[in-house]
């Protein structure tokens, strides 16, 4: 059995993860701060279970892709909401505007790409390689190399265009 403190330690040091995918998958900050929760809970729900044959960030990676794939498939439903206590949040509050402005960019011409292709160029910016990448999706390595000569293609096409 997993302890809480392990836990709590994992998501810190990983809660990059986490951010990006809640970002990637939602449209406003709320929206945003819900996939975060629904993704920590999803986690933690699991975390017993993780056998630690892979790397935790691998594993955070699925679920936290399936989570948010699973969020955008369901009506969103309103709830009780639950804060996130700030030990995990440890974001940067410094901000680079130009930097901030591009990475928005980038995000709104990601956001155009269907779900599938979302995770995929998410976890190749997060560099990881392809067999990382197949590990985490589900597809063979092969499919996941033309897969993102595919998604770049895309996006250039979209930046070119001013789409």
């Amino acid at each position: 059995m997993h302890s809480k403190t392990k836990f709590v330690k994992d998501i810190r040091a990983n809660e990059g993860i986490i951010y990006k995918v809640s970002r990637l998958y939602s449209n406003t900050v709320e929206d945003q701060k819900d996939l975060f929760q629904e993704i920590v809970y999803q986690l933690w729900k699991s975390y017993g279970s993780f056998k630690e044959n892979a790397k935790v960030s691998t594993w955070m990676y699925r679920v936290a892709l399936n989570t948010a794939i699973s969020s955008l498939k369901k009506e969103k439903r309103r709830g009780a909401r639950v804060t996130m206590d700030n030990f995990l949040l440890n974001r940067p509050y410094e901000i680079d505007t130009l930097t901030e402005e591009r990475i928005a960019l980038l995000y709104a011409h990601i956001k155009e790409l269907s779900i599938v292709e979302r995770g995929i160029i998410l976890l190749h910016l997060e560099g990881k390689n392809y067999d990382e990448i197949a590990t985490i999706t589900g597809f063979t390595t092969t499919n996941i190399g033309t897969r993102l000569g595919r998604i770049k293609q895309k996006l250039k096409s979209q930046i070119k265009n001013g789409n």
